[in-house]
């Protein structure tokens, strides 16, 4: 299959690459199943399925090839399973990269603000610090 899509030439979007993230799966869906569903399109290296509350329903899969990830991709994606659509993306790390240091910001941040003792009603913050209050129109 890789080599009938190499041999049309053509560029890859940036986006593409060999792991694919799926979301939409059903809760009870099992790796053997995955293999069966994604492993028809090229050879699959690995399948990652959600084990956590956050992360069940979702899924990692590695092509060793990436035409073949391409490929499943695009036959794959809005597939029925057990009256469930599948979504099928490509994984974008430095989304994932994103997301991860925003969460650790704002750990950092609430622990600047618990050491500090600042948060909170930004009015509250005034009248201790100037130690009046303010009118309210």
């Amino acid at each position: 299959m890789a080599m009938a899509a190499r041999s049309r030439g053509g560029k890859l979007p940036p986006e593409v690459n060999r792991i694919l993230y799926i979301k939409n799966l059903p809760y009870k869906i099992t790796t053997e199943e995955m293999y069966d569903i994604f492993g028809k399109f090229g050879a699959v290296r690995q399948i990652r399925i959600g084990n956590t509350a956050e992360t069940r329903g979702t899924a990692f899969v590695i092509y060793e090839d990436i035409f073949d990830a391409k490929n499943a991709c695009e036959h794959l994606s809005g597939f029925n399973v057990s009256n469930r659509y599948l979504v099928v993306l490509y994984y974008q790390a430095t989304k994932a990269w994103k997301r991860m240091d925003t969460d650790k910001a704002k750990e950092k941040l609430e622990e600047v603000k618990e050491r500090y003792g600042i948060g909170g009603d930004i009015e509250r913050e005034k009248e201790k610090m100037l130690g009046y209050t303010p009118r309210r129109n």
